[in-house]
């Protein structure tokens, strides 16, 4: 009889995240798995086309049994994304209530919000089985980070819960060695405690560099951003960069930026005061698995992260899918993402917020030849498969299910 998996994610397909592919991947090594999961709505803030509260509130994606429980979508503010989360805790309640799913363990995968966590917590309290969590985002520090809150009764109210998940919580996953040590500070035994690093899909893979159409100057030094546009990913260091770079470079630089978010619209009013639109080139949300031909035809990816305690902790997710596909890497980080590019030798890492040191190190790459970005290109693909290889990964935590 196959074992079953519950999955506990406020997020899923067609929303795109990592446990969609996890999912997938379960479910061909033989496990019966189920998705307790919103409405899509991330990250626009409204319900995507065809569905709703009343629309496709079931279905199967890869074999994955899909129960989608009614969420208030996240909006544009904070007060909505507030009742976002709270929604999706007050639906897990009574779907913990009443669902007759028997499953053998809970799977939780942490992204913000951790209260999403919370029904999973409750329906393996309530069916005595062993409850994973998998840790990408740490609360409270994220809460007070992103939202700006500091009243410490709230904070401490948020600490509680986050104690009490990891009490009642079988093992603890995690994404980047920093969280370890975090969350053993509060008071949780290593032991309980696991370092497992992101992979990234099975598309994300080298292409031959080759013109698309959605990227208008390929005679330019492009450097490409895929992703989530929010706050946290601190893209407003680019419309400074663009300023110095502008006129000083041999070569023009054109920065494609792929995506959606909350910060998308300010960011495009930024580029346009400045006056800097040539530079730049907003590209609309696509497929996941169109990402590695975006990925071939720029010349280096771009990633960052604003300057906090938190984030010099996290690694990114896009991080393993830039790694995957070969490209060489630009980043204003510092923390476990520079140290991963200096390891690994795949690119240039600027201190977060430092626009000089970050121009510097475009001006650098724009200037190396071929030969020297297709290096730097194939140190970050040889990173990628000694340390975030997909089967091993997996393998290490089929371990749990057995």
């Amino acid at each position: 009889m196959k074992k079953q998996i519950l999955v506990i994610s406020q997020y899923f397909y067609p929303e795109q995240f990592r446990i969609n592919d996890i999912c997938t991947e379960w479910v061909k090594r033989g496990y019966e798995v189920t998705v307790i999961t919103g409405i899509p709505n991330y990250p626009e803030g409204s319900y995507y086309k065809d569905y709703g509260v009343f629309k496709k509130r079931k279905e199967t994606y890869n074999g994955v049994k899909v129960v989608r429980i009614p969420l208030i979508p996240r909006g544009k503010n904070s007060i909505m994304l507030a009742l976002n989360y709270v929604s999706f805790v007050i639906s897990g309640f009574f779907w913990k209530t009443f669902t007759n799913i028997k499953a053998d363990y809970v799977f939780i995968f942490e992204v913000s919000p951790m209260t999403q966590a919370l029904p999973g917590v409750w329906y393996a309290k309530k069916r005595k089985i062993p409850c994973y969590v998998y840790v990408q985002d740490l609360w409270p520090e994220n809460v007070e980070i992103i939202t700006g809150i500091k009243n410490k009764k709230i904070l401490n109210a948020i600490g509680k819960m986050v104690d009490y998940i990891y009490r009642e919580c079988t093992k603890i996953f995690t994404t980047s060695e920093s969280f370890v040590e975090s969350i053993h500070s509060r008071g949780v035994p290593l032991n309980k405690i696991e370092y497992w690093p992101q992979y990234a899909e099975d598309f994300y893979l080298p292409k031959m560099k080759k013109s698309i159409a959605e990227i208008i100057d390929s005679d330019a030094f492009n450097i490409i951003f895929a992703g989530n546009i929010g706050t946290a990913q601190g893209l407003d260091i680019l419309p400074k960069v663009a300023e110095i770079l502008k006129g000083k470079t041999k070569k023009k630089i054109q920065f494609n930026i792929v995506g959606d978010g909350r910060y998308k619209n300010e960011l495009v009013e930024i580029v346009s005061s400045k006056g800097l639109k040539d530079m730049f080139n907003f590209i609309p949300k696509q497929p996941a698995i169109r990402i590695p031909e975006f990925l071939a035809a720029s010349d280096a990816a771009f990633l960052s992260l604003n300057d906090s305690p938190l984030f010099a902790k996290t690694i990114p997710a896009k991080l393993q899918s830039y790694m995957a596909c070969g490209i060489p890497n630009i980043a204003s980080a510092t923390g476990e993402t520079e140290k991963i590019i200096r390891e690994s030798n795949s690119g240039l890492c600027s201190l977060p917020g430092n626009v000089e040191e970050l121009a510097n190190n475009i001006i650098r790459l724009s200037e190396m030849s071929k030969e020297e970005l297709e290096k730097l290109g194939s140190n970050a693909r040889e990173y990628y498969e000694a340390h975030f290889n997909k089967q091993l990964l997996l393998d290490k935590i089929d371990r749990y299910f057995h």
